[in-house]
């Protein structure tokens, strides 16, 4: 399987790159230091997997990660960070992401992982698992239908009513009223309002 490997320092894809190719069944075929660099390697290469890290210059992991799985869903992401909270985990996920390892996985366990989200599982390091799993105080937000749930994380990811829309395969018009449901719901007076409250929920 050809891989392309995404993160700011340039000592962590150069590791990578040679011991992930010391798997018989794996070659790295590139890296990129920001999300942009990512998203145009993967509109000139044909590849199969993307191990993406969040926090970087220019793009995000996340930016990227939604914009690859636009133009290629087939390609498989998986994300390679030291964040584990579960604002990155649930942004990433949203965005399309199949995959989320924590950068201390040995390369080894790496490497199953990658094979097992090739053969179309989800993959999840155990902490991020946990992460998810694990009760939260959200009894305001569960007061939210799933699909207002999703578009108040969205507003809280900073998306516009049309790129909400587009995301969710629904019209302006009803992530709109929607919105003013949750606003109402929340007790709260603009999106403003209702992306630090959810963050502070859900942090």
């Amino acid at each position: 399987m050809k891989i392309l490997i995404v993160d700011d320092d340039p000592l962590v894809c150069q590791s990578l790159k040679v011991l992930l190719s010391r798997e018989k069944d794996m070659e790295v075929i590139g890296t990129a230091q920001n999300g942009a660099e990512a998203v145009a390697f993967c509109q000139k290469e044909l590849l199969d997997v993307v191990l993406m890290d969040i926090q970087m210059p220019i793009m995000d992991g996340i930016q990227a990660t939604r914009q690859i799985k636009l133009d290629l869903p087939k390609v498989r992401i998986m994300m390679l960070t030291t964040f584990k909270d579960e604002k990155n985990i649930r942004m990433a996920i949203l965005a399309g992401a199949e995959g989320y390892l924590i950068k201390s996985t040995s390369v080894t366990s790496m490497a199953q992982q990658i094979r097992a989200l090739m053969s179309g599982s989800t993959v999840l390091d155990a902490d991020v698992l946990k992460e998810l799993t694990e009760p939260s105080n959200n009894e305001e937000l569960d007061q939210l239908t799933p699909r207002e749930k999703d578009i108040a994380e969205l507003v809280a990811q900073g998306l516009s009513n049309r790129e909400i829309a587009e995301q969710l395969y629904i019209g302006e018009g009803t992530v709109r009223n929607n919105l003013s449901i949750i606003l109402e719901k929340l007790d709260l007076r603009d999106r403003t309002q209702l992306a630090i409250y959810y963050w502070k929920k859900v942090k």
